[in-house]
């Protein structure tokens, strides 16, 4: 919908495409589905849930054997976004490293974009 002939909405690096390898084959999913909602302290949040049926209009992406379908309502939010999975001593999560952000909260689970 809002995508550049030739070039992905969105990238995966090669954790989080393994990460979401892990979660379609764990339950039988066809992938993740990712999006953005308001909420959190600066206005709006990232959202993941798993698809088990797509939807003609949601951005397909698939990437090493992942695939993440993007809502089309946040697909002007991530476009150039790319998706990297980190485990740390404490946690283990999706990052979201996207170029559209003008804030985040101080957690890093709220988002601010242009105009918003």
């Amino acid at each position: 919908m809002f995508g550049i002939p030739g070039k992905q909405a969105v990238t995966l690096t090669s954790a989080a495409a393994k990460q979401i390898v892990k979660l379609m084959d764990r339950e039988g999913h066809q992938g993740l589905r990712i999006g953005v909602k308001k909420g959190g302290c600066a206005g709006m949040e990232y959202t993941m849930d798993y698809v088990d049926e797509t939807d003609p209009l949601d951005e397909i992406v698939e990437q090493d054997g992942a695939r993440v379908m993007i809502a089309p309502m946040a697909q002007m939010f991530l476009f150039g976004t790319q998706i990297d999975y980190e485990v740390s001593l404490l946690e283990a999560s999706f990052k979201f490293n996207n170029p559209n952000v003008t804030e985040a909260c101080g957690c890093g689970e709220s988002i601010k974009f242009e105009g918003m």
